[in-house]
């Protein structure tokens, strides 16, 4: 078996390929990984149990040919949703474990996606087990209107309730990381973290320029922009994600992180 890579046409043994964690040696193109492959490269072997496996559709709705959609993603990627959680280790240390997918529906936010990652910070903050949620999105699901877009402020609120409960949230954006997932929960992370070259954003670029009238930057909204403007907090490549999680975690282990509000009030 082959793999090639989509940037540079370049064709490598597939094995080959999964062992630079799907990372091409000769552009350095990364791969879209789902989510089974991002768990394993980080968890320890085994470890993972996930939680909520048979939440599944809903179409709030009714929105014509939705239910056809999701059965197409289901049949593509042996998924019920577009993310998966539950508990891991990280080199022995507990934690609640989330990854988005986006070969299903692009990753968008629905009623069920929101549900599943409000569930997985409340699970945390009861059990005391810090969050690691790897993030790729589309943005909010277009088939499930206010519904899904509700769902960013009931991430959100959910992140700020297990923040108050002196959680510890480390945020990884991958490619793409957009729309409504952006302006939620993925960018309330304690630590905010993103693979090198990942998109990240709100709206597109063409919409941002049409709205602001003026050419924006050729690197704007990559990872190594916000880095430079100060919305992330490092780029971690794939090779170096699994020992950078295990210093954070051991680093917090013992402690509690306050959260922005609780320091706003002490100040």
């Amino acid at each position: 078996m082959s793999y090639q890579c989509d940037k540079c046409g370049s064709v490598q043994n597939e094995q080959e390929f999964k062992d630079h964690y799907g990372v091409c040696p000769q552009c350095s193109n990364y791969a879209t990984l789902n989510c089974y492959e991002r768990i394993g490269l980080v968890a320890d072997a085994g470890s993972f149990m996930e939680i909520w496996g048979n939440d599944g559709f809903k179409d709030p709705l009714e929105f014509p040919g939705y239910q056809q959609k999701y059965l197409a993603a289901v049949e593509k990627t042996g998924m019920k949703e577009a993310v998966v959680v539950g508990e891991a280790r990280i080199q022995g240390i507990r934690v609640m474990l989330g990854v988005m997918d986006s070969r299903f529906v692009m990753a968008s936010m629905g009623s069920t996606v929101g549900e599943k990652i409000t569930k997985a910070f409340e699970y945390a903050g009861d059990k005391q087990l810090p969050v690691i949620l790897f993030i790729a999105s589309g943005g909010a699901r277009m088939q499930e209107g206010v519904v899904a877009l509700m769902q960013m402020a009931k991430t959100a609120s959910s992140v700020s309730q297990y923040s108050q409960k002196g959680g510890f949230y480390v945020s990884i954006l991958t490619n793409p990381t957009t729309g409504g997932v952006s302006a939620s929960f993925a960018m309330l992370g304690d630590i905010i973290m993103a693979e090198p070259n990942a998109l990240i954003g709100f709206a597109g670029r063409r919409v941002v320029e049409q709205t602001l009238y003026e050419k924006l930057p050729d690197n704007f909204q990559s990872a190594e922009y916000l880095l430079e403007n100060g919305f992330l907090d490092a780029i971690i490549t794939r090779e170096e994600m699994r020992d950078a999680l295990s210093e954070l975690l051991y680093m917090h282990k013992n402690t509690v992180i306050i959260s922005k509000r609780e320091e706003k009030a002490y100040a």
